[in-house]
């Protein structure tokens, strides 16, 4: 899916245009990767924009920076209130919001300490990551990549350079008619999707891979957690073979992107009856219904976006 761009970037601290923009073709991120990044919603109320966990999102980010010794002049209040006031000045919404911390232009060799660091936030409209039919559920594979190693690079951290490893199942997948591919842990337990956390069903019972197993501490993942519980649903998280995949009862996949999105099969095992289940269902209801505004925001999960009556801007 294409970017749409919209007017505003917000770098350093103020306001560039979109199409200034740039980076130097020998700024060590291009070199070396050397990013962190988030990915975050703007969901639009019947009470106006609201933007999704911006304070986790946030300490993620900052977290990921520290892993990587990134150091940052900003605090979780200053870049949250970036958040809202891009969303406001762009007047662009439901939107995908995506904050980047990266090593500049500065340093020619591995070393990043003596390059500059620089924070950039976009925003523009973005629909469904995994396509119309992600309510009726997708078809995955086991990909023949496995997910980095707890020693290898950090998984803890949502870093640019941990991607390659995540683009490298996304297309093994997309090439052998896939949607999303599966990546194992070294070790050989289910971590999670290229882009994706993962949950199995069986008998009535949730379960997902902990962070031990490669998987990223996501914002989702987290909040399908706390819903669950409060649902009454048992939760367990846990090593999670791979075999399980194919006699789990349910499957679905969860991100900033995904969202709740069920898995109809895995490697062309259909799971369950190849419909959406019962938890997941449960699950997504009350997921949507609070990005939807129409329950009550009762985890304090939505920063609002204070932007007056005007209409948004047509996406």
């Amino acid at each position: 899916m294409a970017i749409q761009k919209t007017e505003r970037v917000w770098h350093n601290g103020k306001f560039i245009r979109w199409d200034d923009a740039h980076i130097h073709v020998m700024s060590h991120v291009v070199n070396y990767g050397s990013s962190v990044f988030e990915g975050i919603r703007c969901y639009a109320l019947p009470s106006g924009p609201a933007i999704f966990r911006a304070q986790d999102h946030i300490q993620r980010l900052l977290d990921s920076a520290k892993i990587y010794r990134i150091d940052l002049d900003y605090t979780t209040e200053e870049l949250v209130t970036a958040l809202v006031e891009l969303v406001k000045s762009n007047r662009v919404w439901p939107c995908y919001i995506r904050p980047i911390v990266l090593r500049g232009y500065g340093e020619a060799g591995v070393n990043p300490f003596n390059s500059p660091t620089e924070v950039y936030i976009a925003n523009y409209p973005w629909g469904k990551y995994l396509g119309a039919d992600a309510e009726q559920g997708v078809d995955v594979c086991v990909s023949s990549w496995t997910r980095i190693a707890p020693n290898t690079l950090p998984a803890m951290a949502k870093s640019g350079a941990n991607y390659m490893n995540s683009q490298l199942v996304k297309m093994e997948a997309i090439i052998n008619g896939y949607l999303e591919g599966i990546a194992l842990d070294a070790n050989g337990y289910v971590s999670e999707g290229s882009g994706e956390n993962l949950f199995v069903v069986r008998n009535g019972t949730l379960q997902t891979a902990p962070l031990g197993n490669s998987v990223l501490p996501g914002i989702t993942r987290d909040s399908v957690l706390t819903i669950a519980r409060e649902l009454g649903i048992p939760v367990v998280e846990q090593g999670i073979p791979r075999e399980m995949l194919y006699i789990a009862d349910e499957v679905f996949l969860t991100g900033t992107a995904a969202e709740i999105t069920p898995v109809r099969s895995v490697d062309k095992i259909s799971v369950g009856k190849g419909t959406i289940g019962p938890i997941t269902k449960s699950i997504q209801k009350e997921f949507y219904a609070i990005i939807r505004g129409e329950r009550p925001d009762r985890f304090q999960w939505l920063t609002p976006v204070p932007v007056g009556s005007k209409q948004p801007v047509s996406v």
